[in-house]
C-alpha cells in the first residue's frame, strides 16, 4: 500500500522534481539497490523491507495474482453456470467492502494529485500503485457479483486474493508500527489513516470469504433427499475436507446405515456418466471402421428391441467376407481418455505443484543445518526456517489431497461407466457372442476389471511425475555431492531392467491367474446352480475335487507371483540404501578432501528418500498399468462383440400385410454367422387374430422358430415381419427376484381390474391365497419359492397382462396339471380366451388341443414339412396323420393334454433347439429362450424341491414350498405383511474382532507369523542403526580438510545396510508364502462348509452373495491382504523408529510427542469407526448389482421381447449408484483423515525443527540433520500407517465374511461309520414309512402327516395328488433333503435317518424333473467318480436311446457339454439323466415327472426302458400324466399331506374317489 515517507526515507530524493529523478541513470540503480537492501532485510537482528519494496512489490503482488487468474477463471465461470444466487447479507457486505476499498485506494490517488497541486512532488509510484490497486479492487467487486450470478457459493480464487493482499499488507503494517514507534519520525497522517482502514477492510473481506453463500436457485441439488454437502461447502471446508465431519461424527456415535448416506452428486451418477462413455465408444467404433457413428443405446429410442445399432456386427461380417481387408481395432483407452480426461487434467496441475513443493523440505533442511553450524546467525532466521518448513509442508498436504480426491472421483466414475457400458452391451449381444463370454467372465468384467481401472486412476499420473521427481532430485544431489551422484544413478539404472523383468513376469502370471479364476468362478456358478442335483446324486465330493483342482492351478501361479513380489520388495527397499551407499562411498574415496558433513549427508539422504518414492512406485504403476491393459483388452473384446441386428425383424405397422400379422418369406436362420443354418427355407404367414400350433419331435426346431421371430437368431436369408408388439412366454419361465405382482405387471401401468382378470384367467387365485403375503410376496432368485407350474403361470400372466398384439407361447401348458391346463387353454389361449382377438403362436406337444387350432405347422429337422388346418392335415395323410393315429389313442377324449410334464415349462429348455444330427449346430447354439441355463437351472431344481405339484392347496395353509424356503427366517406375522424370502447380504457392525486376526494368523501358521514379525524388527533396527551411524560419521572432526576412519565408517555403514536387505527378503518371503497358505486353507474351508449346508440355505441365499464370497473375498485374501500386511508392518516400525530418533536428538520433544500421539490416535479411531462401516455398506450394496446382472443375463430374451431394456438399464444404474453412495464418502473420509494426520505430522516437523533451533548451541549438526530427516518422513509414515491399519481392517473383513459360513447350520454327516449299511444294501428295495411326518420349519404346519405305507421290493408305485398334496415332499423326505419331523422311513429294515447321507443317496436313484448337466465331458456328467467302464456307459446310453446321437458326435463320450448343457436340447438332457439312473442300477428308483420335456414318442421309449431295465427294482413315480402309471401295481393318492387312497389303479377307478375324478379329467376313465 502506498505509504508516506520522509524525504530521508525515500532515497533522499522524494521532493525533487520527478524529471530530475527520472533522468539520472545512477539514481535508477540506487533505487533498485535500495529496493532490496540485504543489510536491512537479512543480516540484522530486526529485519524489514525497504520502503521502495513495500510501495511496489508488496502492493502489486495481489494485483498481479488476480489479473493472472482472469484469463482462465472467467471462461471457466462462463462454462460452469450453476444457477443464480440471490443477494444475501453476506454478498451485500462483500460488495460494500469492495467498493469502500476502491474508494480508499483512490482517496490515496487523489491525495497525491492534491499534493502535486501544492507542489509536493512524490515518486511516480505514489500515482501508479493506488491506481492499479483501485482498479483491481473494483474488478474484485465485479468478480464477487459475477460469481454470484454464476452460482459460485465459495470462491477459492477470491479467498486466495484476499489472503495474499492481507499478508503483503501485514508486512507494511509491522513496518509502519516500527516507524511510528521510532523517535522523531515524520508521519504522513493521511496515508497512515488510509492504510489502516485498507488493512482492516482486507482482513474483513478475508473473513467473509471463508463463508459459503446460499445454494443457487433452480439448482438440482435442492430436490435431492439428503444432498451431499460438498457443493455447498466453503472453499476452506473443501480443501480441508471439513464438510464430511458431520458424517464422521455420526459414524463415531453409532454405526452408519444406508439411510445416513448422502445422495450422489449429479455429475457422479450413472445417468450422467454412462451415456458419455457409450456415446464416445460408438463414435470410436464407427471411426475404426470408417462409418458414420451410430446412436448406441439411445435412451429416446427405447422402442428398439436391442437398443443399439449393429455396427459391430457389420465389422464381424466384413472380417468374415473379406479377410484381406484389415480394420484397426477401436481404442478403448482413447474413449476413456476422451470421457474422463478433461476433469482428470486438473490433477496434473496439482501433482506438478506438489512435486515441486516436495523439494522445499531438503532445501530448508540444508539451510537449517547451515544455521546450526553458524553460531553468529541471528536467531530469528532459525524460527523463520522452521515456520517456512511448516507452511510448505502444510501447503503440500492440501494440494496432494486435492489431487488424490480428483483421482479417486475419476476412478469412481470410471467404474460406474464401465459397469453401465457392460450392462448395456449385455442386453444387445448375439447368442454366439454370449457363448464366448460366460456369465462368470462378464461378472468379472464388472467386478475385478472395473476395479482395476479405478486403481489405475490414482497411479497414472506417476508415469510423468515419477521421472520429474527423479530428475529434480538428481539435479539437487549433483549440486550437493557433485559427480559422485553418478554412482547412485548407475545403481538405479541397473535396477530398472530388474524391475522391468519383474513387471513383465507379473503380467504373465496375472493373465494366467485371471484365467484360472474365471474357470473357478464359472464352475462354482454351476455348482451353486446345480446344488440340488449334486445333493440328490451325492456328487458333492466329485465337484469339490474339480474346484480344488482348478484352485490348485491358481495357487501355483499365485505362489510364483508371491516369490516375484518378495524379490521385488527386496529390490525396492534396498534400492535407496544401495544408492546412498554407493554415492557416499564414491564421494569419500575419490578424494581425501571430500568431507561428508551433516549438510551433505542428510540433505542427500532427504533427497534419496524423495527418490525412493518414485522408484518404488514406478514398478507398482507399471504393474497396475499392465493389469489395467489386460482388463482394457478384455473389456474392449466384450464391447466389440457382435450385436443383434434390430432391423433383422421388421416390427410395427406393416405395409401390404394383407391382414397377416406374421409374415416369413424364404427365411434361413442360424445361431451365429459362422454356424450352419438351423432353420431352412421357412415360409409362412399368420393372419391376424389366429391361433397357430407348431408341432414336431424333440430337436426339430420348434423353439428355434419362435426365437427367430423374436430376432434372437441370425437371419441369413429372406425376410421376417411381425405386426405390432410382441409378448413371449419362454419354455423355461424366467422369474425375477421381486414380488409376484411386480413379476406380472413387469413395469407396465397398474390397472387393477385388468390385473385381477389376468390372475383369474391364469389360475393364480388359489396360489395367491396360499402365499404368505398374497401378491406382495417376494419371489426368490430365479423363482425358487414357486413350483414349476406356478412359475409357468406367472410367466404366462406377465405376457397376458402386457396386452400385446402377437403372442409367442413356447409350450406353456406342459408344466401344469391337466385340469389347470384345460382351464388356461379355455380362459386364455383358446378361441374363447382373453387372447381371442390376438395372434397366438403356440408350440405344443398336446394332441388334444390341435382340433381347436386355426392352423398347424409341422416341423421336421429344421424345415416346415406340412402346414394347414387340423382337417387338411388329416386329409393329406402324411407324417402328421400317422403321428396322430399313434398318439391320439393313448389319450382319446383329452380336452387338455397339457400335462406333458409338470415343471416342464420351468425345467426345460427347448428340446427342439437344433438339428439333432448336427454337432456343429449344437456347439453353435448357445442359449434359447432367455435362460443361460447354467444359471437358470438352479432355480428349476429348487422349484422342484417345492414341486409343481406342491402348489398350494386350501387347508395346508402355507405351501410346502413356502415353508421350505423360509426355513429359519423370521416368523411370518399373521397379517399378510410384505414377505421376504431371500436374505440380503448383511453387514456386520462394530470393530473387527481380534479373533478374526487370530484366525488369519492360525491359517498362515503361527511359526511363520511370528517369524515375519521378528524379521520386520530386525530390518528396522538395522535401518535405524545405519542412519545413526551416519550421523556419528558426519560429526567426525575435520583435520587438515580431511576426516579420519572413513573406511571403518563406510564398512560398518555397508554391513548394516546388507543385514537390512537380508531381513527384508526374509520377511517378504515369509509374508507372501504365509498369505498363500492362509488363502488355500480358507478357500478349502469355505468350499467344504458351503457344500455341507442344507438345501434350505441355498434357497434363502442369493447366488450373488455366494459368488461374491468365492470371487471378491477370496481374491482379497489371495492378493490384497499379504501386501497390506507388509505395508502396515513397515509403516508401524517406521513411525516408532522416527519417534525414537527425534527423542534421542531432542529429548524435550517428549513433551510434545505424547499429546500429538494422542491426537493421532483419537483421529484414527474416529475415522476407522466410520470408514469400516462405509466399507461394509459398500460391499453389501455391491451384491445386488451382480445379482441383478445375473438375473438380466438369464432373462435377456424375455426383456428384449417385451422391449423393457430401458427399464432394466435404469434399475441397474440405480443399484450401481446405491453402491457408489457408500464408496464416495469412504474416499472422502480417507482424504479427511489424511489431511488431519499430515497436520499432526507437520506439527512433529515443526517441533523437531523448533527444538533444534532452541537448543542449537548444545546440538551437533549430525543429530539435527538426523532428527529433521526423520521428522520430514514421519508425515508420510503416519499417513501410511493409518491408511494401512484401516485397509487392514477393511480387508480382513473378507476373512470374517468367509468364516461366517462355517457357523451356518450343516446337514447331517455324509458318511457314518457305525452303523454303516452293508455294501449290498438295499437288496430287496422294500420301503416302509412309519408314522412319517414332514414340515419345513418347526413353527409351521406339517406338509406330510401320519404317512404309514409299506412298498414291497420290486413294486411299481405311482404317487398322485392334486397340486400341493405333498407328492414331491415325499420324495425329498426319502432322500433326506428335508429331515423327518416325526416317524421314520425304513429301507430293507434300516432306518435311513441313522446312516450317512451319501450312503443313502448313492443307493437310491432319482431322475429329477429338471435335467441338469454341468460343463465338462458327457462322460463326466454320467459318471463323475469314474466308477464305471466305457462299456457300461455305452450300454446305459443305448438303453436311454442316446447311443445313435452320441456316436455321431466327433468326441463321442468326451463331447464337451457347455454351461448347463445348453448344447443339448432339453429332451436329450432328460435322456442323459435317464442314462445316469441306468448306470447306477440301484434297487430303488424315484421318477420325479421325469418325462417332462419330451414328446410322446420319446416318453413311450422311456417308459418301456424303465419297465424292462428296472424290472426287479422298486419304482416310485410322481405323476401328472396318469397314463404312465395305469399299469403300476399300486397308486398312492395324497391329499393335504395324508394318504387318502392306496390300491391298484383298477381298484381305485372302481371306488370312484379322488383318483377316479383325476382320471376322468385326463380322459382315462
Amino acid at each position: 500500500m502506498t505509504q508516506a515517507l520522509s524525504s530521508h526515507a525515500f532515497c533522499k530524493c522524494g521532493r525533487k522534481p520527478w524529471q530530475a529523478f527520472h533522468n539520472h541513470e545512477g539514481r535508477k540503480k540506487e533505487l533498485l539497490f535500495r529496493c532490496l537492501d540485504w543489510n536491512v532485510t537479512w543480516h540484522t537482528e530486526n529485519p524489514d523491507f525497504t520502503p521502495c519494496f513495500q510501495n511496489t512489490v508488496l502492493v502489486w503482488m495481489p494485483c498481479l495474482y488476480l489479473w493472472a487468474c482472469v484469463p482462465i477463471y472467467l471462461p471457466y465461470l462462463h462454462r460452469h453456470d450453476r444457477g443464480y444466487i440471490q443477494m444475501s447479507h453476506l454478498n451485500k457486505a462483500k460488495t460494500a467492502l469492495g467498493l469502500i476499498l476502491w474508494i480508499v485506494c483512490w482517496a490515496d490517488l487523489f491525495y497525491s494529485f492534491w499534493e502535486r497541486n501544492h507542489n509536493i512532488f512524490r515518486a511516480p509510484v505514489f500515482l501508479v500503485s493506488p491506481t492499479i490497486l483501485g482498479i483491481t479492487m473494483l474488478f474484485a467487486t465485479f468478480l464477487i457479483q459475477y460469481e454470484r450470478m454464476k452460482g459460485v457459493q465459495s470462491s477459492g480464487v477470491m479467498l486466495t486474493f484476499w489472503l495474499v493482499a492481507l499478508l503483503c499488507a501485514a508486512i507494511t503494517f509491522r513496518s509502519k508500527i516500527l516507524l511510528a514507534s521510532g523517535k522523531g519520525a515524520e508521519i504522513d497522517v493521511f496515508r497512515f489513516a488510509t492504510f489502516y482502514i485498507y488493512f482492516a477492510l482486507v482482513l474483513l473481506q478475508l473473513i467473509l470469504s471463508c463463508f459459503a453463500e446460499r445454494p443457487p436457485l433452480f439448482s438440482k441439488v435442492v430436490h435431492v433427499p439428503n444432498p451431499c454437502p460438498e457443493s455447498g461447502a466453503s472453499f476452506l471446508s473443501k480443501i480441508s475436507f471439513w464438510w464430511i465431519t458431520g458424517l464422521m461424527v455420526q459414524g463415531y456415535r453409532h454405526p452408519l446405515e444406508a439411510k445416513d448416506l448422502w445422495s450422489l452428486n449429479k455429475e457422479d451418477m450413472s445417468e450422467e456418466v454412462v451415456p458419455g462413455l457409450v456415446k464416445n465408444w460408438a463414435k470410436e467404433c464407427a471411426k475404426a471402421k470408417g462409418q458414420p457413428a451410430p446412436m448406441m443405446y439411445s435412451p429416446k429410442k427405447s422402442a428398439k428391441p436391442s437398443g443399439s445399432s449393429g455396427d459391430v456386427t457389420e465389422e464381424a461380417e466384413a472380417l468374415i467376407l473379406k479377410p484381406c481387408r484389415r480394420e484397426r481395432e477401436p481404442s478403448l483407452f482413447k474413449v476413456l481418455y476422451k470421457t474422463f480426461g478433461p476433469y482428470f487434467l486438473m490433477s496434473f496441475l496439482f501433482k506438478a505443484f506438489h512435486d515441486l513443493m516436495m523439494f522445499t523440505g531438503p532445501e530448508i533442511l540444508k539451510l537449517l543445518i547451515k544455521f546450526v553450524n553458524d553460531k553468529d546467525a541471528p536467531s530469528w532466521q532459525g524460527y523463520f526456517y522452521t515456520a517456512l518448513l511448516f507452511i510448505c509442508a502444510g501447503l503440500q498436504t492440501l494440494v496432494l489431497h486435492q489431487y488424490f480426491h480428483i483421482c479417486f472421483v475419476t476412478g469412481m466414475r470410471l467404474k460406474t461407466a464401465v459397469i453401465g457400458a457392460v450392462y448395456r452391451k449385455a442386453l444387445v449381444i448375439t447368442n454366439s457372442a454370449r457363448k464366448t463370454s460366460t456369465v462368470g467372465e462378464i461378472v468379472n468384467l464388472m467386478s475385478v476389471d472395473a476395479q482395476r481401472f479405478m486403481d489405475l486412476a490414482t497411479y497414472i499420473n506417476m508415469v510423468w511425475s515419477a521421472p520429474l521427481q527423479v530428475i529434480l532430485a538428481l539435479y539437487l544431489l549433483w549440486q550437493n555431492l557433485g559427480p559422485s551422484v553418478l554412482a547412485g544413478v548407475a545403481v538405479m539404472l541397473l535396477l530398472v531392467p530388474v524391475n522391468a523383468v519383474i513387471a513383465m513376469k507379473t503380467k504373465t502370471y496375472q493373465v494366467a491367474h485371471m484365467k484360472s479364476k474365471d474357470n473357478r468362478i464359472k464352475l462354482m456358478n454351476e455348482v451353486l446352480n446345480g446344488i440340488k442335483v449334486l445333493k440328490l446324486y451325492a456328487w458333492e465330493l466329485a465337484f469339490k475335487e474339480k474346484v480344488l483342482g482348478i484352485r490348485q492351478e491358481e495357487l501355483k501361479v499365485l505362489k510364483k507371483s508371491a516369490y516375484l513380489a518378495a524379490f521385488g520388495t527386496f529390490t525396492w527397499v534396498c534400492a535407496p540404501f544401495l544408492v546412498a551407499l554407493s554415492t557416499f562411498a564414491v564421494f569419500v574415496t575419490i578424494s581425501d578432501k571430500n568431507v561428508l558433513d551433516a549438510q551433505k549427508a542428510f540433505v542427500s539422504l532427504a533427497l534419496f528418500n524423495i527418490l525412493r518414492f518414485p522408484l518404488n512406485i514406478l514398478p507398482m504403476v507399471i504393474s497396475s498399468i499392465v493389469q489395467a491393459s489386460v482388463s482394457l483388452k478384455r473389456l474392449r473384446v466384450f464391447l466389440s462383440h457382435e450385436e443383434l441386428d434390430p432391423d433383422s425383424i421388421i416390427r410395427g405397422a406393416l405395409k401390404d400385410s394383407d391382414g397377416n400379422s406374421i409374415i416369413v418369406k424364404n427365411a434361413t436362420f442360424s445361431w451365429s454367422r459362422s454356424d450352419p443354418p438351423i432353420l431352412n427355407n421357412i415360409d409362412f404367414a399368420v393372419p391376424e387374430c389366429r391361433l397357430v400350433a407348431i408341432v414336431g419331435q424333440v430337436g426339430c426346431g420348434k423353439s428355434s422358430l419362435l426365437s427367430a421371430l423374436l430376432g434372437e437368431m441370425e437371419k441369413k436369408d429372406g425376410s421376417v415381419s411381425v405386426k405390432g408388439s410382441v409378448a413371449y412366454v419362454p419354455q423355461q419361465a424366467w422369474i425375477q427376484n421381486a414380488t409376484l405382482k411386480e413379476n406380472i405387471i413387469f413395469g407396465r401401468e397398474g390397472k387393477e381390474s385388468h390385473y385381477k382378470r389376468v390372475v383369474e384367467a391364469c389360475a393364480l387365485v388359489p396360489d395367491l391365497e396360499a402365499l404368505p403375503s398374497g401378491d406382495k410376496t417376494e419371489i426368490g432368485e430365479k423363482g425358487v419359492n414357486l413350483s414349476g407350474g406356478q412359475k409357468q403361470r406367472v410367466s404366462l400372466a406377465r405376457a397376458v397382462y402386457c396386452n400385446a398384439d402377437v403372442y409367442l407361447l413356447d409350450d406353456p401348458l406342459s408344466a401344469v396339471d391337466a385340469h389347470v391346463g384345460k382351464h388356461i387353454f379355455e380362459q386364455v389361449i383358446g378361441p374363447k380366451g382373453i387372447l381371442k382377438n390376438k395372434t397366438r403362436v403356440l408350440v405344443t406337444h398336446g394332441v388334444s388341443y390341435l382340433p381347436l387350432m386355426d392352423m398347424i405347422i409341422v416341423m421336421t429337422e429344421g424345415k416346415i414339412s406340412e402346414m394347414g388346418s387340423y382337417q387338411e392335415l388329416l386329409e393329406q395323410d402324411m407324417a402328421f396323420a400317422e403321428f396322430l393315429r399313434t398318439y391320439a389313442s393313448t389319450e382319446q377324449n383329452v380336452e387338455g393334454r397339457t400335462p406333458t410334464a409338470a415343471g416342464r415349462g420351468e425345467g426345460a429348455k427347448s428340446e427342439e433347439e437344433e438339428d439333432t444330427n448336427s454337432p456343429a449346430a449344437k456347439e453353435g447354439k448357445l442359449m434359447e429362450n432367455g435362460a443361460l441355463v447354467s444359471d437358470g437351472s438352479r432355480s428349476e431344481m429348487m422349484s422342484r424341491q417345492l414341486s409343481n405339484s406342491s402348489t398350494y392347496s386350501g387347508d395346508a395353509g402355507k405351501s410346502a414350498g413356502q415353508q421350505n424356503s423360509t426355513a429359519e427366517l423370521q416368523k411370518v406375522s399373521p397379517e399378510k405383511s410384505a414377505w421376504k424370502l431371500t436374505e440380503a447380504d448383511t453387514a456386520q457392525t462394530g470393530k473387527v474382532q481380534v479373533a478374526i486376526y487370530w484366525e488369519y494368523m492360525k491359517a498362515i501358521g503361527l511359526f511363520i507369523s511370528f517369524l515375519s514379525i521378528f524379521l520386520f524388527m530386525c530390518n528396522h533396527v538395522a535401518s535405524l542403526a545405519s542412519n545413526y551411524w551416519l550421523s556419528l560419521w558426519t560429526d567426525d572432526p575435520v583435520i587438515n580438510g580431511t576426516q579420519r576412519h572413513t573406511d571403518v565408517r563406510l564398512g560398518v555403514y555397508g554391513a548394516l545396510g546388507m543385514s537390512q536387505g537380508i531381513a527384508v527378503f526374509g520377511y517378504s518371503m515369509a509374508v507372501s508364502v504365509g498369505g498363500i497358505l492362509a488363502s488355500r486353507r480358507l478357500h478349502v474351508d469355505l468350499l467344504h462348509n458351503v457344500l455341507r449346508c442344507p438345501m434350505s440355505f441355498f434357497e434363502r441365499t442369493p447366488s450373488g452373495n455366494l459368488v461374491n464370497r468365492f470371487s471378491k473375498e477370496i481374491d482379497t485374501i489371495d492378493s490384497t491382504i499379504p501386501q497390506v500386511i507388509k505395508m502396515f508392518m513397515g509403516s508401524l516400525f517406521n513411525v516408532i523408529g522416527a519417534c525414537i530418533i527425534i527423542l534421542l536428538a531432542t529429548p524435550i520433544a517428549a513433551v510434545v510427542i505424547p499429546p500429538l500421539g494422542f491426537v493421532y490416535f483419537f483421529v484414527q479411531r474416529f475415522y476407522v469407526a466410520t470408514s469400516r462401516q462405509l466399507k461394509r455398506l459398500e460391499s453389501v450394496s455391491r451384491s445386488p448389482v451382480y445379482s441383478h446382472f445375473n438375473e438380466t443375463l438369464l432373462g435377456v430374451s424375455v426383456i428384449r421381447a417385451f422391449e423393457e431394456q430401458q427399464r432394466f438399464i435404469q434399475q441397474s444404474d440405480l443399484k450401481v449408484d446405491e453402491n457408489q453412495k457408500a464408496y464416495f464418502p469412504s474416499i472422502v473420509a480417507n482424504r479427511w483423515l489424511a489431511v488431519r494426520l499430515e497436520y499432526v505430522g507437520n506439527c512433529i516437523v515443526l517441533f523437531a525443527a523448533l527444538f533444534a533451533v532452541v537448543a542449537r548451541h548444545s546440538l551437533s549438526p549430525g543429530l539435527v540433520g538426523l532428527s529433521i530427516l526423520y521428522a520430514l518422513q514421519i508425515t508420510t509414515y503416519l499417513n501410511w500407517l493409518v491408511r494401512m491399519s484401516s485397509e487392514m481392517e477393511t480387508n480382513i473383513v473378507a476373512v470374517e465374511r468367509v468364516k461366517e459360513y462355517s457357523e451356518k447350520e450343516k446337514e447331517a454327516a455324509w458318511t457314518v461309520k457305525h452303523p454303516a449299511p452293508p455294501s449290498s444294501w438295499p437288496q430287496e428295495g422294500r420301503v416302509e414309512f412309519r408314522g412319517y411326518g414332514l414340515r419345513y420349519r418347526a413353527d409351521m404346519d406339517f406338509v406330510l402327516r401320519d404317512i404309514n405305507v409299506t412298498i414291497n421290493g420290486g413294486e411299481k408305485v405311482g404317487i398322485v395328488g392334486r397340486t400341493g398334496a405333498g407328492k414331491s415332499s415325499l420324495a425329498l423326505g426319502l432322500f433326506r433333503i428335508t429331515e423327518a419331523a416325526k416317524g421314520e422311513i425304513l429301507i430293507d429294515g434300516i432306518d435311513i435317518a441313522k446312516i450317512g447321507l451319501h450312503d443313502l443317496r448313492f443307493r437310491v436313484t432319482i431322475i429329477p424333473q429338471d435335467p441338469i448337466l454341468f460343463s465338462g465331458s458327457l462322460r463326466m456328467n454320467l459318471d463323475p467318480f469314474d466308477q464305471y467302464s466305457d462299456e457300461d456307459v455305452w450300454m446305459s446310453l443305448e438303453l436311454a436311446h442316446l447311443k445313435n446321437f452320441v456316436s455321431t458326435l466327433p468326441d463321442k463320450l468326451n463331447h464337451e457339454c457347455s454351461e448347463g448343457g445348453e448344447n443339448l436340447s432339453v429332451g436329450q438332457r432328460q435322456l442323459v439323466c435317464l442314462a445316469r439312473a441306468l448306470l447306477r442300477k440301484s434297487k430303488i428308483l424315484v421318477l420325479d415327472e421325469a418325462t417332462a420335456a419330451v414328446d410322446l414318442e420319446t416318453d413311450d421309449l422311456i417308459q418301456s426302458t424303465i419297465r424292462t431295465q428296472f424290472e426287479g427294482c422298486t419304482v416310485l413315480t410322481i405323476a401328472h400324466r396318469l397314463n404312465t402309471i395305469m399299469d403300476y401295481t399300486r397308486v398312492i393318492v395324497l391329499d393335504k399331506g395324508k394318504i387318502v387312497e392306496c390300491d391298484s389303479p383298477a381298484a381305485l377307478l372302481q371306488k370312484k374317489g379322488i383318483f377316479y375324478s383325476m382320471a376322468k379329467e385326463s380322459g382315462l376313465a
